[in-house]
């Protein structure tokens, strides 16, 4: 027999099981403990050697084993100070991103991936340490680096994290995805918002913002039908659950104020819009009283196994300056609304790409990575982490062909569990979350100020 969870969790359309009712938009109140972790993920594999690269004496191992990916050292954006052990540029396009780095709004995670034990290269070359399974695969470390724990749950870390959380910052609509990517926001019980931008306002001919008018009415009595047989009465819950949502995501949009900052446009998914769209949310939502919410961005196409370098849409070089001008106007709308304490946005992808080149111009899929986080209450202007060796076939080449797939030497779920704990997590359910943090002594990284 299919279970609730199940259903809900393959179902097209996410909901928040039609517990809306209580919630309004009119007397709106700012909340006093609002946060709000955003995700947005690169999708395809980011290739994190060129999105952050040394530029002390370490650049030439990195020119040595990129070769023809190699960006030139003079067109890096320079990063101010030194931070693990070493000095930092960006790439080029990523250049908007450096006043937030000045200002100590963003910081980087270096060589950080899923582990289910502390690993080296040497070990992993030994075969002396568990690694992840299906490991290079797009679609299961996706789900992987997103917090399934390869048994039967396909729940992510953010949805069972939430689902933890004590009950006075618990609150619908607290786990939500802009599109149909949803796994990091899937509870174990609970199922999932699905927000587009502007909401969902026009079901057919019924304006869910006007629930008077007789297209709207027989809308919302077909979402209370009842049924004997189980399946239909899921499908109703199903139904009202997303009817409630879109109802309520239509109020907040017509609530907000559009943002002033440009986030950019593209054609590979509209990262601006959605961005955009959520930042002008965000104050609605902390008015409202919401306590806890996190928002799941998918954008792109990182699997550059050619043509990783150059001016095409399908580039690296080209995507990271559509992710720099978002993200830049992300975090100016958000410090503009005052909610900047409120909000900690996370760049995450599923793996890295192997230091040495691939044929064709591109790289192929490996498994240390380096992401960053923005906002507020980010430990930022620094490098957390161990920076790994650029040299090919160093002591953190878990490749035995000696290709630079770096072995993590940070867990994904310490991440995952910093961020979890801002959000109220009591460090007592970090387990219960993050299963493999059984093996770690810290549990936790210094990414976050507060």
């Amino acid at each position: 027999m299919m279970h609730r969870r199940q259903f809900l969790g393959a179902a097209s359309a996410a909901t928040a099981s039609g517990l809306l009712g209580g919630l309004s938009l009119s007397g709106l109140a700012a909340g006093e403990d609002y946060r709000a972790l955003v995700v947005v993920y690169l999708n395809g594999g980011n290739d994190g050697h060129n999105t952050l690269i040394p530029t002390d004496g370490a650049y030439t191992d990195y020119q040595a084993s990129r070769a023809n990916l190699a960006i030139s050292k003079n067109s890096l954006a320079s990063l101010p100070g030194t931070a693990a052990g070493h000095s930092f540029g960006i790439h080029p396009a990523l250049t908007p991103l450096v006043p937030l780095y000045t200002q100590g709004r963003l910081g980087f995670v270096v060589n950080v991936g899923p582990l289910l034990e502390p690993s080296t290269g040497a070990q992993v070359l030994a075969g002396t340490v568990r690694r992840p399974p299906f490991l290079m695969s797009h679609s299961d470390q996706t789900a992987i680096v997103q917090g399934w724990t390869v048994t039967d749950d396909t729940s992510g870390w953010a949805g069972r994290g939430l689902e933890l959380l004590p009950a006075h910052l618990r609150n619908p609509v607290s786990a939500v995805t802009m599109d149909n990517n949803r796994t990091l926001v899937l509870g174990r019980h609970s199922p999932v918002s699905f927000m587009p931008p502007g909401g969902s306002r026009y079901w057919g001919s019924a304006d869910l913002a006007h629930p008077e008018t007789p297209a709207a009415q027989s809308i919302n009595r077909m979402a209370k039908w009842q049924f004997a047989n189980a399946y239909e009465a899921e499908y109703a819950r199903t139904l009202g659950g997303a009817l409630s949502d879109s109802t309520l995501f239509t109020k907040a949009f017509m609530a907000a104020t559009s943002p002033a900052a440009d986030f950019g446009t593209d054609d590979r998914g509209n990262l601006g819009t959605n961005l955009s769209a959520l930042a002008s949310v965000l104050p609605v939502f902390r008015a409202q009283g919401l306590k806890r919410q996190v928002f799941l961005v998918t954008w792109g196409a990182f699997d550059t196994h050619a043509n990783q370098r150059g001016s095409d849409s399908t580039t690296q070089d080209a995507q990271l300056a559509v992710v720099a001008k978002a993200l830049a106007a992300f975090d100016a709308t958000n410090r503009a609304n005052g909610v900047d304490m409120n909000v900690v946005t996370l760049v995450m992808s599923e793996f890295g790409r192997t230091l040495r080149p691939g044929s064709g111009g591109g790289s192929e899929h490996a498994w240390g990575n380096h992401w960053f986080a923005m906002g507020g209450p980010v430990a930022g202007g620094t490098v957390h982490g161990t920076f790994p060796s650029l040299v090919l076939g160093s002591a953190d080449d878990g490749d035995p062909f000696r290709n630079g797939r770096h072995v993590p030497s940070t867990s994904s779920d310490q991440v995952g569990a910093t961020l979890m704990q801002w959000m109220g997590l009591p460090p007592d359910q970090f387990n219960a979350v993050f299963p493999n943090l059984v093996n770690f002594s810290a549990k936790t990284i210094p990414l976050l100020r507060v």
